[in-house]
């Protein structure tokens, strides 16, 4: 024989049924006031959802562009030891020499070897940076030497040991330069008027 379990008397389950049925039915108005509640927080999970979604495809759309642009960093770093090396045979060869039959011929080679590189760095967003003349920025200059009585203000880059590079818009390589020392202040800096009317 199965013992048909029964729950006592005075259980709360009963005490849940005879308060519900003590509770008068909702109205119409209550119905309708609860169930717009429902549609408004619905329809605020749904925009967050969707907002959420658009963030998640933007941010993907991006790594995926910032991906491929700087895909190539890390090879062209190694690259640019090419165009410096160039650079440096072609400022080794002394002028009376570079008249001579036959190194002009591979004078000639090497600077249209350079131009190449040069100009396909330029097709994947790799650029020089040239500053000369420029003030020192930190951010893309390296400074290796201060030069004293250059004529030139303060912090001016006076010497490109090693030109840099920049792809898009990140460095790729600081430029390594020569920064001037002591020299003529910038007008509208200070320092740069003394007043000797007193």
């Amino acid at each position: 024989m199965s013992e048909v379990e029964h729950e006592p008397e005075g259980s709360p389950q009963e005490e849940n049924i005879e308060i519900q049925q003590d509770a008068p039915p909702p109205g119409p108005e209550e119905i309708i006031a609860g169930l717009e509640a429902e549609v408004a927080g619905l329809k605020d999970q749904l925009l967050r959802a969707v907002a959420e979604t658009e963030n998640i495809r933007r941010r993907a759309a991006k790594e995926k562009q910032d991906a491929s642009k700087f895909a190539i960093a890390s090879l062209a770093r190694d690259l640019l030891a090419v165009p410096d090396t160039l650079d440096r045979a072609l400022g080794s060869i002394p002028p009376e020499v570079r008249e001579q039959e036959g190194v002009v011929n591979v004078i000639e080679g090497m600077e249209l070897t350079q131009r190449q590189l040069l100009g396909i760095f330029e097709r994947h967003g790799i650029k020089p940076i040239h500053p000369m003349g420029e003030k020192f920025d930190p951010n893309f200059h390296q400074a290796m030497f201060e030069a004293p009585d250059t004529g030139q203000p303060d912090g001016t880059i006076v010497q490109i040991l090693q030109m840099g590079y920049i792809i898009g818009d990140r460095l790729l390589r600081p430029a390594t330069v020569g920064v001037a020392k002591g020299g003529a202040q910038n007008p509208g800096s200070p320092g740069s008027t003394v007043d000797t009317s007193a």
